[in-house]
This record gives C-alpha cells, structure tokens and sequence, in this order.
C-alpha cells in the first residue's frame, strides 16, 4: 500500500493552517457512519470505518444507497463529532464514500481525520475536483458521468463495475489514464449475475485485472 500521503486543496477553502478547532468545526452532510469490515477491492476483510456522506451528482440506477442521493434529507454534522466517533471504534482507517462524497471539500474533514492518527481511504466517481489529505483513492468510474483527468495520476485502485461487455471496453479505457501500479479491478453488479462469467474470461485472457467481489454482502454486514 502507498503510505504517502496526497495532499488536495481547493482556493475556496484553504485552512489547513487554521487551528484544529477552527477544521473540526466544519459540517458535513452525514448519512451513516459504522465500524465494518471493507467487503470490496484491494482492502477487502480489513476492519474499516466507513464515513458515508450525503449528495450525489451521478446517480447510478443500481445504487443500493439511493437514500444518500438527497443530501437535505441528512443531518449536518461536525468533523470533530465524525472523527471523535471515528477515532473511538478502534478502526485504523476510515473510508471516505457516498454518495459522491468529492462534492464536499473533503480538507476540513480529512485534516482532522489525519490529526487523529488515521489513514484516510475515498471511494470516489472522480466527478468533483480532489481535496483533503488521502492516503488511498479508489476510482469507480461511471460511463454516463466520466471523471475529471485530475484524478487519474492519484488513482491507487480502479475498481470498476460491469454489467455488460461495454463496461469492460470502458474499464480499459479508464486504466490507461492510471498509473502504471494502479490495482486494476472489475467488479460485477450484484442484481447481474450474468456479468460474473464476462469477468471471469475476461480475465484469465487480461491478467492485469482482478476479480473484486462484494464480499460484505455474503457476509450480511453492512
């Protein structure tokens, strides 16, 4: 795992020199936050804190968080309040996720993440502009909502779902835009048991892929 932390900030809000007190106090529009084990990708069976923010700009028709859409429908809550929960779970990572989680600036909230002593993992689209400090970033890229080319040098794992041979033409398109130690993984959707044999050839012929499995659903944890 690249431990290097990357550093993203926006010129709107630039306070990673302010007080602690000052980035704690920011909000964001928290749907749920729970102590897991990571079911997908690279990490999948670690222990993980999962931090699921609310508001999407992508909207896939097979979500299975449609409620995390709308953020007005979730309580806006305080970083120091999700990194103090964060922190006391005994988790040695968060997870970043949504929703589009990148329609935040993700710097208030990363920073004290990262005071608090915890890597910093987002699962993103790539629709919105990076911020915050991260120690992992995973691209689940969209068809019909294509990241932004920023992402694309930062990307540690591309991880992305298929449902059709069509995705795969996109997962290859995807990866070379990524660096060239990026883990490569395609994912089938869970209500299409028919992509799982269009992976499973598909790989054995390209190498350079993985199979990543939602294994937290056979698990029946959230």
């Amino acid at each position: 795992m690249n431990t290097q932390t990357k550093m993203f900030k926006t010129k709107e809000l630039n306070i990673s020199k302010a007080s602690p007190e000052i980035y704690s106090s920011v909000k964001y529009p928290l749907m749920e936050a729970f102590y897991t084990i990571q079911g997908e990708g690279t990490h999948s069976g670690k222990p993980a804190y999962f931090i699921r923010l609310a508001g999407c700009d992508v909207k896939c028709w097979w979500c299975d968080v449609k409620e995390s859409w709308d953020e007005t429908k979730h309580p806006k809550i305080t970083a120091g309040e999700i990194v103090g929960n964060a922190k006391s779970s005994n988790a040695s990572f968060v997870v970043i996720t949504g929703g589009e989680p990148l329609l935040h600036n993700l710097e208030p909230l990363t920073l004290s993440l990262k005071q608090a002593g915890l890597m910093v993992h987002l699962e993103t689209s790539g629709s919105s502009p990076l911020t915050g400090q991260l120690d992992w970033i995973t691209l689940s890229p969209k068809r019909f909502k294509k990241p932004l080319d920023e992402i694309f040098p930062y990307v540690d794992e591309l991880k992305v779902v298929v449902l059709k041979k069509k995705d795969l033409e996109w997962a290859e398109e995807n990866a070379q835009k990524c660096p060239s130690d990026t883990n490569l993984l395609l994912q089938p959707e869970w209500d299409t048991p028919t992509s799982i044999p269009l992976i499973v050839e598909y790989v054995k012929m390209n190498p350079k892929w993985r199979i990543s499995l939602q294994t937290h659903k056979f698990m029946n944890v959230p």
